[in-house]
């Protein structure tokens, strides 16, 4: 099976890329991370990724002023030039325009940390906390022009505590990013998820895949 090549984007430390890049070193595993690219030069992330020997790139969105659409034409390139075939946001801190969700289309995947549909943009574990929510947790979802939205691909649940503040609900919801985003990945560089009216189906599944417990790996 040929390995899929994956460029990660980020904007910031980039946990969930280095999730991705140890997940790959891993035997047997479908996808290589071919590029780490932030549109901040200052992602922490990017000095993580060049000790690992991932190619990096910065294309800065500040350099194009308020011209979103040759930022992102910008980014395309790059991320064409690394030879890439999947896209996977990070924490990638800007929204992107239908053009650039439209050129890669069921290519482009994001993980969220909630249980989408719900709490959708930022500050989403206080959102949970405040709603009184009894569970919370993380998605990973194709992207669509519409901000966290997309066919989901699979989420994972965690209980919210009583005692919950958001930096203890967002740290107990990473741990279930970390394992969840390279399962992800591995089930599209194996060819087993398909979209059939803007629902997921993962092959060998009868339906859309189920929760994910997040005592399971």
């Amino acid at each position: 099976m040929a390995v899929l090549n994956v460029a990660v984007l980020i904007s910031g430390r980039g946990s969930n890329m280095q999730s991705l890049v140890r997940a790959s070193r891993e035997p047997g595993y479908p996808a290589k991370i071919a590029c780490v690219i932030s549109n901040d030069p200052a992602a922490k992330g990017l000095e993580w990724a060049k000790k690992e020997g991932i190619p990096t790139a910065v294309v800065n969105h500040k350099d194009f002023g308020a011209d979103k659409r040759a930022f992102e034409e910008a980014l395309d390139a790059e991320i064409k030039k690394q030879g890439a075939q999947l896209v996977c946001l990070a924490g990638f801190m800007r929204l992107l325009t239908p053009w650039f969700v439209d050129v890669w289309r069921d290519r482009l995947i994001n993980i969220h940390p909630s249980l989408l549909p719900a709490f959708t943009g930022l500050h989403v574990h206080q959102k949970a906390i405040d709603y009184g929510a009894r569970f919370s947790g993380c998605t990973v979802h194709f992207v669509r022009a519409e901000m966290d939205h997309g066919p989901i691909i699979a989420q994972a649940a965690v209980p919210v505590m009583a005692d919950d503040t958001d930096i203890t609900l967002s740290a107990r919801i990473l741990e279930q990013e970390h394992l969840l985003y390279p399962r992800c990945v591995r089930w599209i560089a194996e060819g087993r998820v398909n979209i059939h009216s803007e629902k997921c189906f993962i092959l060998g599944e009868s339906g859309p895949e189920p929760t994910i417990n997040p005592a399971v790996r």
